[in-house]
């Protein structure tokens, strides 16, 4: 069954979940709009939405560090009370984020945080190859949306396959521990320190 705009913008009114969540838990249900919204409050994404707006001034830093101690990250989990900052299953979100963080190099958490001049070069990378294939210049320009969403997936932390567990991503991640925690999460800063890429940087610098 294809999906249509009017049914996309229907369940996001009911539920406040993404538009692109909606579209994927339609297509999952064969647009059932009922089956849909249950989907969708088994992800945890339903209640995340309604929780997204409260403020989040608690939390804590999750850290990482390899065992050879040459590379390790830190990824800013926030939350809204103590309480669930001292919770294990918030604990434990914010070390596997870290642990994501320094094994994917992420470019940033989200999509709309991607610097506009890197995103427009990669643009321009697609287009050039679609045209390079013979593609005519509408499809061409429906392939660069496609390739775009896939370098999300690629660079963003919250679009990100989890290393753990390859059937959901970092958003999948966080949502479901805000439906088991009930509080808004939000993933903020991250750092990854990586001395064997610092060397290979300064190695450049002098030739």
């Amino acid at each position: 069954m294809a999906i249509t705009a009017q049914m996309v913008k229907a369940l996001r009114e009911r539920t406040g979940v993404g538009m692109m969540d909606c579209k994927k838990a339609l297509a999952e249900c064969g647009g059932d709009e009922e089956k849909a919204i249950t989907y969708l409050r088994e992800k945890g994404l339903a209640k995340a939405a309604k929780k997204a707006g409260r403020a989040t001034s608690e939390g804590l830093v999750g850290t990482y560090m390899h065992s050879n101690g040459k590379l390790a990250t830190m990824v800013e989990l926030k939350c809204e009370t103590d309480f669930v900052a001292k919770a294990e299953q918030f604990i434990q979100l914010a070390k596997d984020l870290a642990m994501q963080v320094a094994a994917t190099n992420p470019v940033c958490v989200r999509p709309e945080e991607l610097p506009q001049d890197l995103l427009e070069k990669e643009r321009e990378i697609y287009k050039q190859q679609a045209i390079a294939e013979g593609k005519p210049e509408n499809i061409a320009e429906k392939i660069v949306e496609g390739r775009i969403q896939k370098y999300y997936k690629e660079v963003c932390l919250l679009e990100q396959v989890f290393i753990k567990d390859d059937k959901k991503t970092i958003k999948d991640l966080v949502n479901e521990t805000i439906a088991v925690l009930g509080e808004n999460m939000q993933v903020g800063r991250f750092a990854r320190i990586n001395l064997a890429e610092a060397a290979a940087d300064e190695t450049k610098d002098e030739e």
